[in-house]
């Protein structure tokens, strides 16, 4: 699991853009490999990121003792 704030108010999806948006950069991946999967309207949010392993993110994010789901 991994805890983000971020500075897009949930309005129109902005939110969520951000989000995938984040991610894919700090990844280093293209945005299309990182897609919102569930949350849509919740403050919890699940996203499916393809081409890394949980590993692979937990490493590139230095997210050390962080578990993934």
């Amino acid at each position: 699991m991994l805890e983000m704030r971020l500075a897009a108010p949930p309005v129109d999806g902005a939110a969520n853009a951000e989000l995938v948006e984040t991610l894919a950069k700090a990844l280093g991946l293209p945005r299309r490999a990182v897609a919102l999967v569930s949350g849509e309207h919740a403050r919890l949010k699940r996203c499916r990121i393809e081409g890394l392993s949980a590993e692979e993110v937990t490493a590139r994010l230095g997210a050390s003792g962080a578990s993934s789901r």
